[in-house]
């Protein structure tokens, strides 16, 4: 691809924009579905504490992990364009230090890991929705289908599917925003949970006020897990159009959050079952009752197109790890003429064969749920390692980066710690996919580094002779040399 088509491709632009809505924020821009729900529980009475603190935590979550750390940090470290964490690796190779091929093929391996498990709780969760009116209808089949048809168009290319996807996520955002607005004017005081105090507050807080205690951050995370797929995608829409975007989107999110704060905090010691039964949902329980029926249709649209970003990020990954030599050669499509407008049909039918695997041995949404979150925070915590170098390859003073991957190191650990719980009731699925990946990556590196140790390289220019004949035998007897079989290789000559 041609410098001037990755110019084009960088431009910020209102297509641009639209794009990126499409293709990167599905994952984390559908998050106000599921957090506070999981949060609160369907059981337990709602108290101003645990609303405020939940809120804060969220709030802070989106400004600390995926704005500062992502988009204004590590969207800066681009390989030719590329994002993810195999260009990070690809950069801080350069310092000469071996061991950091560690933390990039677990990382990759475990975003990867992920992007198997991702479209499958997305799908389903919105799917499930039918069940309000069918309860005893079979989902199973439906989830399959729907996901075929979200693999097979793939191969059309991300701005083209961008721009069927940007229409749908720009009414979603806008109506998440709408939505908070109006529940926050009814109750401003939600809009304390700003202060980092609630925070901490819930943190530290009692079984009376928070059930899960330490543990909470499990679900919190859930609202940032699409932060690392974000950094995948900036080949796909360019680092200009992801920022200025995200303004919008944190925006839309911030606001339903605080919202769905606002109408709990109104309902205080109640419970979400009381609310509205065991299909209770903060977030649509903040809507009109005449508005429900579009916001769960919205909500379907937006939920199904939250698979979309891990699996062109997963494309990206892929295209890296075989410069890096981590992966076989597979094919590689440009459905367009811009760099970074990829597609791998391998990779695109082995995901889908993967999340149909997950589909069937999960069968309900509710038990993918507990293997969702432990790769992707593994993930981080390997971009954050590498970051560090990084950092100190651009010459950044210390006494900047030193309290920043401190920072990041500790919130990051205690995400991993809060969820590492989830391992025994699902999450060992996706650390069971993403070792099976490491052990991919790993045998072909070291293969590919033993083949380099026994491949001799010359200047073709001092054979060379009128005869092309002489190249010929030249290239073959090198190769009889390098294949430790000389003798045979040279009787058969």
């Amino acid at each position: 691809m041609s410098s001037q088509h990755h110019g084009l491709h960088s431009k910020l632009t209102i297509g641009g924009l639209l794009i990126s809505l499409g293709i990167i924020y599905g994952d984390i821009g559908t998050s106000p579905l599921y957090v506070m729900k999981a949060i609160l529980g369907l059981d337990f009475a709602i108290n101003k504490e645990l609303v405020l603190g939940g809120i804060s935590l969220v709030f802070w979550t989106l400004t600390l992990q995926t704005t500062v750390k992502y988009v204004l940090i590590t969207l800066s470290a681009d390989n030719h364009g590329e994002g993810g964490i195999f260009a990070l690796y690809a950069l801080v190779k350069r310092t000469k230090i071996k061991w950091l091929i560690i933390p990039a093929i677990i990382g990759g391996s475990a975003l990867l890991a992920d992007g198997i498990i991702t479209p499958p709780i997305s799908v389903s969760s919105a799917v499930e929705g039918i069940r309000t009116f069918y309860p005893q209808i079979n989902t199973i089949p439906i989830v399959i289908g729907i996901l075929f048809v979200l693999f097979t168009i793939q191969q059309f290319g991300t701005k083209l599917v961008g721009k069927f996807f940007a229409p749908v996520m720009l009414i979603w955002f806008l109506m998440l925003g709408a939505i908070g607005a109006i529940q926050i004017s009814s109750n401003l005081e939600v809009l304390k949970a700003i202060n980092p105090y609630y925070a901490y507050n819930l943190l530290m807080a009692d079984e009376g006020i928070n059930p899960e205690g330490f543990f909470v951050l499990g679900f919190v995370f859930l609202c940032t897990t699409g932060a690392e797929a974000l950094y995948s995608d900036m080949g796909h829409c360019g680092r200009k159009n992801i920022r200025i975007s995200w303004i919008f989107v944190k925006i839309a999110l911030i606001l339903n959050y605080f919202g769905q704060g606002a109408y709990l905090i109104q309902h205080e010691g109640e419970t979400l079952r009381s609310l509205g039964g065991s299909n209770a949902n903060p977030f649509y329980l903040t809507m009109a009752s005449w508005f429900q029926p579009i916001g769960i249709v919205v909500a379907t649209l937006a939920a199904v197109i939250a698979s979309q970003a891990l699996i062109s990020g997963s494309f990206t990954l892929i295209n890296e790890a075989m410069r890096l030599n981590f992966w076989p050669k597979v094919r590689i499509k440009y459905p367009t003429e811009l760099k970074g407008q990829l597609y791998i049909p391998s990779i695109n039918w082995l995901l889908l064969i993967g999340c149909i695997w997950v589909v069937i041995h999960f069968e309900e949404s509710s038990n993918m749920e507990h293997a969702y979150g432990l790769a992707i925070i593994l993930c981080m915590i390997m971009t954050t390692i590498l970051l560090n170098y990084y950092l100190i390859m651009k010459r950044v003073k210390l006494y900047f980066i030193m309290p920043l991957i401190g920072i990041y190191t500790l919130i990051e650990f205690s995400f991993f710690y809060a969820n590492i719980t989830k391992f025994a009731d699902g999450g060992y699925v996706t650390l069971i996919i993403a070792i099976l990946l490491i052990s991919i990556m790993t045998t072909w590196y070291l293969a590919k580094q033993i083949s380099k140790n026994y491949t001799k390289f010359v200047k073709i220019d001092d054979y060379k002779k009128s005869n092309g004949r002489t190249i010929s035998r030249f290239i073959y007897s090198e190769i009889c040399y390098t294949s430790r079989l000389h003798d045979q290789c040279w009787k058969n000559r």
